[in-house]
């Protein structure tokens, strides 16, 4: 076992949790630190690809996740109209893996915060100031106080303090569309597993959610902009009037303006990873498009597979060097694969639908194969 007696984790979303359980349930004493003054659970829903129901039984909290999510089935692209073009069968895909399931991020981060019970942490405390040498690294917080840590984890997000503090500073970039996101306390008729509808440099998806409830996401191609509150329910039910069932009916079961989060699709590419005795895991290494769903679950996957070295690693220097090793590829595949189907779901329709049509099934599979065996 790496000697790792002060860890700290910067962030309390899903790699942060994930990082806690994971270092905690391997005999590390890690402590956590998150930003917000209370817990976050930003956005509405998610959809979980049986990679990460994996690491979420491994973790022991997988049964209160699958109590509180649906089993996503199938995964079927229509055109604008409703109009069937390609559909996977995820349990036949996944097999033995586990199921896909589809939770709102409440309910995931309850499932987590259950896990990390035993992990001291602090809510309402950034970092401020972050210096290493070959002894450890010295952190500086927004309350005054200040500590010494044999490792830090960053697990703050596309907007890393970590990685602006320990790293060469990476914006990350926009991806050419914006999103909105919502969720709705029930089923649209004609809702049926996951479906995304593809409409003119536009796309529109459903993803059930446990409880009934059901997880809406719509998307333009174009320049970035900022969409106030004020009137944005009237102009995302215009921008997608267009497209068939279910979509009506989804768009009907939202009630004001704040039931609608928006914002660009963005991503991160870096060259390293850890510097010394700091790492990043999850969007702070890597965010990519969401259009393959996988990024909770890289979150989740780097932080295990981290908590893995460390525990089997001799030194920290080691066990960091081995993660990267492990990690790197698989996490780069998802980037790179999501960042193509990004751009593929904004080709023009004829073009796009012709393809998904023909081979979009086996596309998708192609997609997913490698991460069938365990991180």
């Amino acid at each position: 076992m790496a000697d790792a007696e002060r860890i700290l984790i910067v962030g309390g979303g899903i790699a942060g949790l994930t990082a806690a359980t994971a270092l905690h349930r391997h005999g590390f004493v890690p402590e956590l630190i998150e930003r917000s003054a209370s817990w976050p659970a930003i956005g509405t829903g998610i959809n979980l690809p049986a990679n990460g129901v994996r690491v979420l039984r491994a973790l022991g909290v997988g049964e209160a996740v699958e109590r509180a999510a649906e089993e996503i089935r199938r995964w079927s692209f229509f055109d604008q109209h409703g109009e069937l073009l390609c559909a996977t069968d995820l349990q036949e895909l996944w097999r033995e893996v586990g199921p896909c399931l589809g939770i709102t991020r409440v309910k995931l981060q309850e499932a987590l915060l259950a896990g990390a019970a035993d992990v001291r942490h602090r809510l309402g405390i950034s970092l401020t100031g972050l210096t290493q040498d070959r002894g450890g690294v010295d952190v500086h917080f927004s309350d005054a106080t200040s500590g010494t840590y044999d490792l830090v984890v960053g697990a703050d997000g596309i907007r890393s303090t970590v990685r602006e503090l320990a790293f060469v500073s990476s914006r990350p970039a926009y991806a050419g569309q914006m999103v909105w996101r919502s969720l709705i306390p029930s089923r649209p008729p004609g809702m049926v597993d996951m479906m995304v509808l593809m409409g003119e440099t536009s796309f529109f998806g459903l993803v059930p959610m446990g409880h009934n409830q059901a997880y809406g996401f719509g998307a333009v191609v174009g320049e970035q902009f900022e969409d106030p509150h004020a009137g944005r329910l009237d102009r995302f039910r215009r921008r997608f009037a267009a497209f068939g069932p279910p979509v009506p009916a989804y768009l009907a079961g939202l009630l004001a303006d704040h039931d609608l989060h928006c914002g660009p699709i963005e991503w991160v590419e870096l060259d390293v990873w850890y510097r010394g005795r700091v790492v990043l895991i999850g969007d702070a290494a890597h965010a990519g498009p969401p259009h393959m769903g996988e990024g909770g679950c890289m979150a989740m996957e780097d932080a295990w597979v981290l908590a893995d070295e460390l525990r089997t690693g001799s030194t920290i220097e080691s066990a960091l060097e081995a993660y990267v090793l492990r990690r790197r590829p698989r996490a780069d595949w998802v980037q790179q694969q999501s960042r193509i189907t990004a751009q593929s779901w904004g080709l023009p329709s004829v073009q796009r639908n012709a393809v998904l049509r023909e081979r979009g099934d086996q596309v998708f599979r192609d997609r997913y194969r490698p991460l069938i065996p365990a991180p």
